[in-house]
C-alpha cells in the first residue's frame, strides 16, 4: 500500500481580518494512501476543519491559500477549473460534516435528497427511479436504521441527531467514492451514539475499500479506527506515526500532553491538562507555536520553527529536542 491518493504539500491557509492575515494553517504536509484510514488529531481551533475544507475547496470566503498544493491522484485540486472540481465532488471525494442538521435541506424529504445525490453523481444514468429507490433503501439499512420506508419519506426535523448523522454517512457512501473525509461526525451526539457512528463508519469504509480521513479531537477515536495518525497543533503537524506506535511511544510534548489528558479506568488522579491556550494566528511567534506551553522548551524554540524529521521508521516529529540528537 504505497500509492498516494491524496498528497497535501506545504499548505498554508490564511484568513483576512481587520487586524491583518490570520495564519491558521502554516505549511503542512499530509498524505493518504489508497484504502488507508488516517486520523487528524488536535484540540479545537488548531486548523483541522480548515485543512479538510481546502481539499474540496469549500473554505469560507474570507480564507485564501497563499502557498501549497492539494494533489488528488497527482492532480492539483487548487488549480482545477470549476467543472473539473465538480467532477471530483461528484465522483471521487465525499465529506461527512460534524453537524448533520446543517448538511440536510430542511424542506426536502430524506428520499428526495438521496435521489438527487444519485442523479447528480452521473453514475446512475441508465437506472430507473424505482431501482434507485431500492438502492437507497438498501443503503439506509446498511447504516443500521430500521423502518427504512418511513425514513425515506421523512423530513430531517423528524429524525434524531444520530439518525441524521447515519443518513449523512449513507449519502456519502451512496455513490462510488475513493476518499471519505469525516469531520468529527460524532461531536453533536451522545457518547453511546457517537461510538456507534464511529464503528459504523469504520466498517463501511473497510467494506467499500475506500480511503478515510477521520478528523477528531479524541485520541481514543483515532486509536480504534485509523492506521496512521497526524497530530496537529496551531496549524502545524507536530507528529506523524502509525497509530499503535504513537500510543506506545509518543515523542512530541504536545502529543504526550494529549495522552495524559485521556481518562484512565485505574484512576491515578485527575489530569491538569495542557497549560495555556492556542496562540494568536495574527502575527504568530517566529519559532515553535507550542513554545509558550511546552515543558521542554529551550531558547531556540522561541526563535526557529523546528523541521519535521524522521526519528524512527515512519515516525516523524517536529521538535528541536530531536533535531539536536
Amino acid at each position: 500500500m504505497t500509492d498516494k491518493i491524496l498528497d497535501i504539500k506545504n499548505l498554508k491557509i490564511w484568513y483576512k481580518t481587520y487586524s491583518g492575515n490570520s495564519e491558521v494553517v502554516d505549511g503542512i504536509n499530509f498524505y493518504v494512501n489508497k484504502k488507508e484510514k488516517v486520523g487528524l488529531v488536535g484540540e479545537a481551533g488548531c486548523g483541522k476543519t480548515t485543512t479538510m475544507r481546502s481539499i474540496l475547496r469549500v473554505l469560507d470566503e474570507k480564507a485564501f491559500i497563499p502557498e501549497g498544493n492539494v494533489l488528488f491522484k497527482n492532480r492539483d485540486i487548487l488549480k482545477m477549473k470549476y467543472h473539473q472540481l465538480q467532477q471530483i465532488r461528484k465522483k471521487n471525494i465525499s465529506m461527512v460534516y460534524q453537524e448533520p442538521g446543517a448538511s440536510l435541506n430542511p424542506v426536502f424529504t430524506i428520499g428526495q435528497q438521496m435521489l438527487d445525490v444519485m442523479k447528480y453523481s452521473g453514475h446512475f444514468k441508465n437506472i430507473s427511479k424505482k431501482k434507485m429507490i431500492e438502492l437507497i433503501l438498501d443503503k439506509i439499512k446498511t447504516v443500521m436504521i430500521s423502518d427504512v420506508s418511513r425514513i425515506f419519506y421523512s423530513y430531517p426535523h423528524q429524525l434524531s441527531g444520530g439518525m441524521k448523522q447515519r443518513i449523512c454517512i449513507a449519502m456519502a457512501l451512496l455513490t462510488p467514492r475513493e476518499l471519505i473525509i469525516a469531520d468529527e461526525p460524532g461531536t453533536a451526539l451522545d457518547v453511546t451514539i457517537q461510538d456507534q457512528i464511529h464503528r459504523l463508519l469504520g466498517t463501511l469504509v473497510k467494506d467499500n475499500e475506500v480511503s478515510l480521513i477521520m478528523v477528531t479531537h479524541s485520541l481514543a477515536v483515532a486509536r480504534e479506527l485509523v492506521d496512521r495518525t497526524y497530530v496537529m497543533y496551531a496549524g502545524n503537524i507536530v507528529e506523524v506515526s502509525k497509530t499503535k506506535e504513537l500510543f506506545k511511544n509518543s515523542l512530541h510534548p504536545y502529543t504526550r500532553g494529549l495522552m495524559e489528558c485521556v481518562p484512565r479506568l485505574l484512576g491515578k488522579g485527575i489530569s491538569e491538562g495542557i497549560y495555556g491556550y492556542i496562540p494568536e494566528y495574527i502575527n504568530p511567534l517566529p519559532g515553535c507555536r507550542f513554545f509558550p506551553r511546552c515543558p521542554d522548551a529551550v531558547e531556540i524554540c522561541s526563535k526557529l520553527k523546528p523541521p519535521i524529521i524522521e526519528v524512527t521508521d515512519e515516525h516523524f516529529v517536529a521538535c528541536h529536542k530531536y533535531c539536536q540528537n
